[in-house]
């Protein structure tokens, strides 16, 4: 508003100057003014054109990042760049396998004491039921010397109570022996009685009273008898019980002085004495490991297996050892599923086994997961640990920058992994390790 009443001050002052001086009349001081132009500095000009600049750049650079990812320029001297190949792919692994005794028996103290004496030498070769070493214990032979009264007591009493149903058995045999006496002696002299008072030379009184006693011996028998059956049935049971009772008694007895004899220690079989490093006057927990006795003449290899290899695994898996030059066939006779440190580990029997093999001796050992096939390779490098096997960074053909890309690999060895899909021969993949940029999905390559 300002500026436009201040145009409408200009326009009347100029009207007033054409009436007061008609054309071709000079103004008094016209000659002298002149119009002033307005000038732009160089700085300026130079600061509008580095800020179009900059903008133009930021705005590139967005573009860029919106349509391409995170990026990262990388020094290409300090990667390795491999090539994308076709050839054949051995399925097989290099693991290195120690030797280890085929079968080992623990040498475990039954009884715990003191070690009184030692017979041999770790490193010898024993027999089976070599003595190998001698404890002491007090307590424990004191508590077999009260478990041996005890059951010597225990033995007695039933020895006792045997006695007692004998006798019992014996009482009863006396009583059918004197009661049938008495009926046999009754019976006689009814006989005689019955033929005397048939002629009237003895009463009927007397021969009444015979008949009673006689009456009487007969029923006495039948409850004898009748009581020796029950108390031979009884006997018979309580017998049984009581010898059963002393079976486990010697038993009992049987296993405390065992203990006392596990005091010597022996070799359970044949075999390489080793682990053995116990000394005189030392102290032996019930239980404690004494040692270990290793079979001399078999040996297996115990290998260590990285846990990606777990499912294709499996027993009587054919390996090759190479021991002095030659191969020595192998096979897998025992899986441990137990994973520690990432590696898993399995027992391999030797086919053959060569002279010379020392425990502990380690080997190079070949194992085959699969038949040799023709395939898209790509050298095995540290970035499949980054990776998974699921994506690389492809360089571009003029080599300036390198792309994130998804793929599919599948078997590998310690050379080579197989591409099943996403690469073509020819074509260039950072092989060396992705733990600078695994969050980037482009690389920028440079000398720098």
């Amino acid at each position: 508003m300002r500026a436009r009443g201040q145009r409408h001050i200009v326009d009347k002052i100029r009207k007033i100057r054409e009436r007061s001086y008609p054309p071709g009349m000079g103004i008094s001081g016209e000659s002298m003014d002149r119009k002033v132009e307005k000038k732009t500095s160089p700085g300026r000009m130079l600061a509008y054109v580095a800020a179009g600049i900059v903008a133009a750049a930021f705005t590139w650079w967005l573009i860029d990042m919106l349509l391409s990812g995170r990026s990262l320029s990388i020094n290409s001297e300090r990667i390795a760049v491999s090539t994308v190949t076709v050839g054949t792919f051995e399925d097989f692994i290099p693991l290195r396998g120690r030797l280890v005794p085929r079968s080992t028996v623990y040498l475990d103290a039954i009884e715990g004491g003191r070690v009184e004496e030692i017979l041999v030498e770790d490193g010898a070769v024993v027999e089976a039921g070599d003595l190998i070493a001698v404890l002491s214990n007090t307590n424990l032979q004191l508590e077999v010397l009260g478990r041996e009264a005890a059951v010597t007591e225990q033995l007695n009493n039933m020895r006792t109570i045997e006695l007692q149903l004998e006798q019992n058995r014996l009482a009863h045999k006396r009583n059918l022996v004197e009661i049938d006496y008495q009926i046999t002696r009754l019976t006689r002299a009814i006989g005689r009685q019955q033929d005397l008072v048939a002629r009237n030379l003895a009463s009927q009184s007397t021969l009444d009273e015979l008949e009673d006693e006689l009456t009487y011996s007969r029923n006495r028998r039948e409850v004898t008898l009748e009581s020796q059956a029950t108390d031979t049935r009884m006997q018979a049971q309580q017998l049984k019980q009581l010898r059963e009772a002393g079976d486990q008694l010697q038993a009992g007895l049987g296993f405390a002085r065992k203990n006392i004899e596990d005091l010597s220690v022996r070799a359970p079989l044949p075999g390489k004495l080793s682990g053995f490093n116990i000394e005189i006057g030392q102290s032996i927990v019930r239980g404690g490991r004494l040692g270990q006795i290793d079979d001399p003449d078999g040996y297996k290899l115990n290998v260590r297996i990285d846990e990606f290899y777990l499912g294709r695994v499996d027993l009587q898996q054919a390996a090759v050892a190479e021991h002095n030059g030659r191969d020595i066939d192998l096979r897998i006779s025992k899986i441990y599923p137990q994973v520690k440190e990432g590696q898993f580990e399995v027992d391999m029997i030797l086919e053959d086994e060569p002279t010379g093999l020392r425990r502990g001796q380690t080997m190079q050992v070949r194992l085959t997961l699969g038949d040799n096939s023709d395939a898209i390779l790509i050298p095995n490098g540290s970035f499949y640990q980054e990776t998974g096997g699921n994506w690389v960074f492809v360089v571009s053909p003029n080599g300036s920058e390198a792309v994130k890309r998804t793929v599919r690999l599948g078997r590998r060895n310690t050379n080579f992994i197989e591409v099943l899909d996403g690469l073509e021969p020819g074509e260039k993949v950072i092989t060396s390790p992705y733990t600078s940029y695994t969050g980037m999905d482009r690389l920028t390559l440079d000398g720098e």
